[in-house]
């Protein structure tokens, strides 16, 4: 007789892409786990899938066997949520990826936040530049910029980032706040590491696309050490809004040509699997898209806490 559970470990599994993970995200052993998938196949009289140290290869039969069974499997826990209602409490780990710079602007005082609402939750911050193989690292949840080539992939598009040029005013004050976008070829712009200089800026203003050669005495390879230096009077800064929206409101850096923006990359929310999101991760994701939407349409609520 068919055993459901083990239909279920086996939609996991595929879902999953290895049985590390599934085991994982079922909270079993992953030898336990490999063992209810051979019963599965010796009672279904066939191999339903090819393993190797790497990947898992579905045959013929298992491809079939899994397009007919995972919609059920999918309405079984579906409705088992809805009979459930609110009930279920967020709990476990969460692990999330994101830049290396994520925690600069995602403030430390809204982790706090979540952690104090959610208290049988855990979060666990990958912070790399690099990006993390979701399975291979046991990540839940992936915040990334930047173009994605498998649409299927982003679970939330959080917001399209702008660049914005932006000064402390203590160099506005010695230098000047320049009036049109070629008064910055006698400024001091800061720009990325290995540019030639004078680089290249392309913004969008009044006048439609304009090209503006730039260069300065600091450059460095991190929108974060640009952004301290930009603080510290260093020069001018063209740096994305959900960096800057804060320190704009509290006075450290002033707008400069305010008609010209560049348009960055989106950021986006990454799962590795649509289906059977954790309620912790939901969570997360739910708080965290609100706090950082919070911080560029309204740095004023954000920076105080609230939302």
């Amino acid at each position: 007789m068919l055993d459901l559970n083990e239909v279920r470990m086996f939609v996991q599994v595929i879902r999953a892409g290895s049985f590390a993970e599934a085991a994982r995200r079922l909270g079993v052993p992953p030898n336990t786990l490999s063992r209810r998938i051979r019963q599965l196949e010796s009672g279904l009289d066939t191999r339903l899938m090819q393993r190797s140290t790497r990947k898992l290869t579905l045959t013929p039969s298992g491809n079939a066997f899994f397009e007919r069974c995972a919609p059920a499997v999918d309405g079984v826990l579906d409705a088992g949520k809805a009979l459930a209602g609110g009930s279920h409490t967020a709990a476990g780990m969460v692990r999330v990826a994101a830049p290396a710079d994520f925690l600069d602007f995602f403030q430390i005082q809204w982790v706090w936040q979540f952690l104090s609402a959610h208290p049988k939750v855990r979060l666990d911050f990958v912070l790399s530049d690099a990006r993390a193989d979701l399975i291979e690292e046991g990540i839940d949840v992936a915040f990334r910029g930047g173009t994605v080539s498998d649409r299927r992939l982003v679970f939330r598009q959080l917001m399209i980032q702008s660049f914005k040029l932006v000064a402390s005013p203590t160099y506005i004050h010695l230098r000047g706040n320049p009036g049109a976008l070629q008064e910055l070829i006698r400024h001091d712009c800061l720009i990325g590491s290995g540019r030639s200089s004078p680089a290249s800026w392309i913004l969008r203003g009044p006048a439609g696309s304009e090209e503006v050669k730039v260069g300065g005495r600091f450059s460095a390879n991190s929108a974060r050490i640009l952004l301290k230096g930009c603080l510290s009077g260093l020069g001018i800064a063209l740096l994305p809004s959900v960096l800057i929206a804060p320190h704009l409101h509290a006075g450290r850096l002033i707008h400069v040509l305010p008609d010209y923006t560049r348009e960055g990359a989106d950021l986006n929310v990454i799962l590795p699997s649509r289906q059977q999101i954790p309620t912790a991760v939901s969570a997360f994701v739910d708080f965290a898209t609100d706090k950082l939407r919070t911080m560029v349409e309204n740095p004023q609520r954000s920076e105080h806490g609230t939302g």
